[in-house]
């Protein structure tokens, strides 16, 4: 059921086209270099410390390993992350 509920809501999306991140619950990442990672639509947080981060998303979770990890700003749906990140993964 939650395919096809997921097909229809793309196919919607894309008809009127609106951001699917937005009816899809998606989150969207944007990384500046790699010292900055902007973060939208997370779930809150699994594990934190300054060499790995998990983060919970809609659809499994979003792993960073890096060194100084920091969280610089945290809002219930949005984060910026800073610090040297090495890997940058999707899990389910």
């Amino acid at each position: 059921m939650n395919k096809r509920r997921e097909a229809l809501s793309t196919v919607v999306a894309d008809f009127l086209e609106i951001p699917k991140d937005l009816v899809l619950d998606l989150p969207k990442i944007t990384v500046i270099g790699r010292n900055e990672l902007y973060l939208e639509n997370h779930r809150g947080i699994i594990e934190y410390s300054p060499q790995l981060l998990r983060i919970n998303l809609s659809r499994g979770f979003l792993e960073i390993q890096g060194d100084r990890l920091e969280i610089k700003a945290l809002m219930p749906d949005e984060m910026k992350v800073w610090g040297e990140m090495r890997t940058i993964n999707f899990l389910d």
